[in-house]
């Protein structure tokens, strides 16, 4: 897996161009890039991605990387996204009037334990 298989999605592709040009796309805007990406990119690719920002160095890259794959975050569901993204100036999901826009589930094909674990939670909650 990799940067091509993350631009299916129109808003990693669109978080991808953004740090690419180095743009700071706030903190949920890279919270939501490594909850992602780290199952598609090798943590080395996904630390430089998060440094591209314009805002955030290598310390800190690092250290969101080890906190997002230490407490082995799932993808975010968009209806979080969108909670996030109203936290912040940067807009995380483009087309957010698209009630199908930045659903990753729906874009993404994510490895099977991402699943089991979603599957986890939902039966301990009920």
């Amino acid at each position: 897996m990799a940067v091509e298989d993350l631009r299916k999605s129109d808003m990693m592709a669109h978080l991808l161009d953004a740090l690419e040009a180095g743009e700071d796309i706030g903190h949920y805007g890279r919270l939501v890039f490594a909850m992602i990406a780290r199952h598609f990119i090798s943590e080395k690719e996904l630390i430089e991605y998060l440094q591209k920002d314009s805002d955030f160095s290598e310390g800190e890259a690092k250290a969101m990387y080890q906190q997002v794959q230490g407490k082995d975050y799932n993808p975010p569901k968009r209806d979080r996204i969108l909670e996030w993204q109203s936290k912040q100036d940067f807009v995380i999901c483009p087309h957010s009037d698209d009630p199908d826009a930045c659903n990753v589930y729906r874009d993404l094909t994510f490895p099977e334990h991402v699943y089991e674990h979603i599957s986890e939670y939902y039966e301990q909650k009920t």
